[in-house]
């Protein structure tokens, strides 16, 4: 470097520094809490998977009575008066039946038959309506009942007493931080947030053998959201 631009560089330097240590000076001291807050309600929706699987010796056979039996499944489901936007094909499949294994056995495995499986997905927006619509779908020839989930219509407003209680849980907190370290809350710095299922336990469905007067019980329970926040306070 030429000898003429070494002042002026060593007149940056020292001008920057004094700079540099009022910014250090000047940064706020924070107290970083986390808080977390919990909502439940009783589900007002349920949802299942169901459908029809046929085995036949042709897979024409076994298509034709899987679309009978489906038809059935879908009628029943208009009786019930669930809406078409509530029910979805969630799984369709056609699969070759093969022999039990034998290790002795020679040359190509032979097909012994077909198995079609037709899955359709239900909302159903009234929990009540759970049992007897289990049970009108085993009538009109559903085989398979896959799962049974139930949820809360409006998150919204769940999810925003989460929040609200999260948030005075790391208040509170805070408070109670500052006050034994001996100092007091400035301003909230930043917050962020993290939410998850609060379920305790999945809802279950009892799915037995019964008299055609019984219907199948099942229980709805509690569902519920957390909502978990970090915040970082000022303090003085």
């Amino acid at each position: 470097m030429p000898s003429f631009f070494r002042p002026a560089l060593l007149t940056l330097c020292l001008a920057l520094a004094p700079v540099s240590a009022a910014f250090a000076d000047a940064a706020p001291r924070t107290i970083t809490v986390s808080g977390a807050g919990e909502a439940r309600a009783i589900p007002d929706q349920a949802q299942l998977s169901a459908g029809v699987t046929t085995t036949a010796k042709t897979a024409a056979a076994a298509l034709a009575e899987n679309a009978r039996k489906m038809t059935g499944v879908f009628d029943a489901l208009k009786r019930l008066g669930v809406p078409d936007k509530h029910i979805q094909t969630s799984n369709f499949s056609i699969q070759p039946q093969y022999p039990p294994y034998n290790p002795n056995a020679t040359g190509l495995q032979l097909i012994v038959g077909y198995t079609v499986s037709n899955q359709v997905d239900v909302t159903l927006d009234d929990v009540k309506t759970l049992g007897p619509s289990l049970d009108a779908l085993v009538a009109a020839g559903a085989n398979q009942i896959n799962s049974v989930a139930f949820s809360i219509r409006d998150q919204d407003s769940l999810l925003a007493a989460a929040r609200a209680g999260a948030i005075r849980d790391a208040i509170k907190r805070a408070q109670t931080y500052a006050k034994a370290a001996g100092v007091a809350l400035g301003p909230v710095i930043s917050i962020s947030e993290w939410v998850s299922d609060a379920t305790s336990a999945e809802p279950g469905v009892v799915v037995t053998a019964m008299k055609a007067e019984a219907t199948t019980p099942t229980a709805a329970g509690e569902r519920g959201i957390k909502a978990n926040v970090s915040m970082v306070f000022e303090i003085r």
